[in-house]
């Protein structure tokens, strides 16, 4: 038996999305701004994208901006309102518990100039508002708060966030990470007080390489892509229509009986994580309830290093994540997991565990057994 448990790090695509994308690339594909027939059959593919999604959180088409993947949108996000906003203020306020994309780009910014501040957490992951609160000045012109952690499913009350930088830092402009929230939650940028928000494809079970950015018509954004203007200038270069219309089919379908499907992943989850609570040594990190994202759960495996655990389930069909996918082919440890100040010997031994719609009862039954039938052998190698 197969049990595909890594939906954090990418999902399986959708049949009609997949479809959609075939045809765009072996029947539809002109490219968008040719003036001939194929260039704007193209681009009408575009614009309904971009009507498309801008539904799914009622916002207007002109503020999404089509990129390659959530990364580009992150960095989009914040280079993008920095450079534009620096004669305003150069501080920028992000938690501890940031995405890379988010980690490396403020490293980026505060080499050229910008002061960074980081919002510690607590040990389920949630920022601190008192910190916050402090934190927040005068010449803060960005603050980045991701909405679910990729690592450990914490969910950051981002419409509090809002109100509190509206109140203390009204000139700041607000940016989201829903890149594990999008498709999961329903979420309205307008009323949210959100004023950036990224989005990557293939976490929708959509397409790789496309992602978006929504970015509300009053925010002030540098474009940091250079080229033929495209998307009204602000990301210039050949929109990949394949992947902008596979997305937006994605979104609609994600959107569709949302709260069947999060109910229907919350009560697999639940039962999952009791089944592993049930094991000697096994502990949940974070919340693991409804106050968590309904995919994610973090746990740790006592006396396990997380390697030799991941590759033991790989053994048995069943695929899971040390850590972030776009981090864990580098050892290092978690940022996520040290701010929450999990021990060390815990930290060592965490694996993640991702469900998706598709995931069936039966795939994390069979992990559970397998589980069972493994931890006590590799405890008694790993044993000195």
């Amino acid at each position: 038996m197969e049990a595909y448990l890594d939906n954090s790090a990418t999902t399986r695509c959708e049949k009609e999305v997949a479809e959609l994308v075939e045809k765009l690339m072996l029947t539809d594909y002109g490219n968008p701004s040719s003036m001939h027939l194929k260039g704007m059959e193209a681009e009408t593919y575009v614009k309904e994208a971009r009507t498309r999604i801008a539904k799914t959180l009622k916002v207007k088409e002109k503020e999404i901006i089509f990129t390659s993947c959530g990364t580009e949108s992150d960095n989009m996000a914040l280079i993008g309102v920095a450079l534009a906003n620096q004669r305003a203020g150069k501080h920028i306020i992000t938690t501890e518990v940031e995405h890379a994309a988010i980690h490396a780009t403020t490293t980026f910014l505060e080499e050229i100039g910008f002061e960074i501040t980081k919002i510690p957490v607590d040990n389920n992951g949630i920022i601190s508002m008192e910190k916050l609160e402090q934190a927040l000045r005068e010449d803060t012109i960005l603050v980045s708060v991701m909405h679910v952690n990729n690592e450990v499913g914490a969910v950051q009350p981002i419409e509090e966030v809002a109100k509190l930088v509206k109140e203390k830092s009204p000139k700041a402009s607000f940016h989201v990470d829903a890149i594990q929230s999008y498709g999961k939650y329903k979420i309205n940028p307008k009323k949210m007080g959100i004023d950036l928000l990224s989005v990557s494809g293939h976490k929708i079970h959509g397409p790789k390489g496309v992602g978006f950015l929504y970015v509300n018509e009053k925010v002030k954004i540098r474009p940091i892509i250079l080229g033929g203007g495209q998307q009204s200038g602000m990301r210039s270069g050949t929109e990949n229509v394949p992947g902008i219309a596979g997305m937006a089919l994605a979104c609609e379908k994600a959107y569709e009986n949302l709260d069947e499907k999060r109910a229907k992943m919350y009560q697999l989850k639940e039962k999952f994580c009791r089944q592993l609570l049930d094991m000697p040594d096994v502990k949940i990190n974070g919340l693991y309830d409804e106050h968590s994202a309904p995919q994610i759960i973090s746990a740790s495996f006592k006396g396990i290093r997380s390697e030799v655990l991941l590759h033991t389930l790989e053994d048995k069909g069943i695929y899971v994540s040390a850590g972030s996918a776009c981090s864990s082919n580098k050892p290092a440890p978690s940022k996520t997991l040290l701010a929450m100040k999990v021990p060390k010997e815990e930290l060592e031994a965490t694996v993640r565990f991702s469900l998706s719609v598709h995931t069936k009862e039966e795939e994390l039954d069979y992990t559970i057994e397998v589980l069972q039938q493994t931890l006590p052998m590799l405890r008694k190698y790993t044993r000195h």
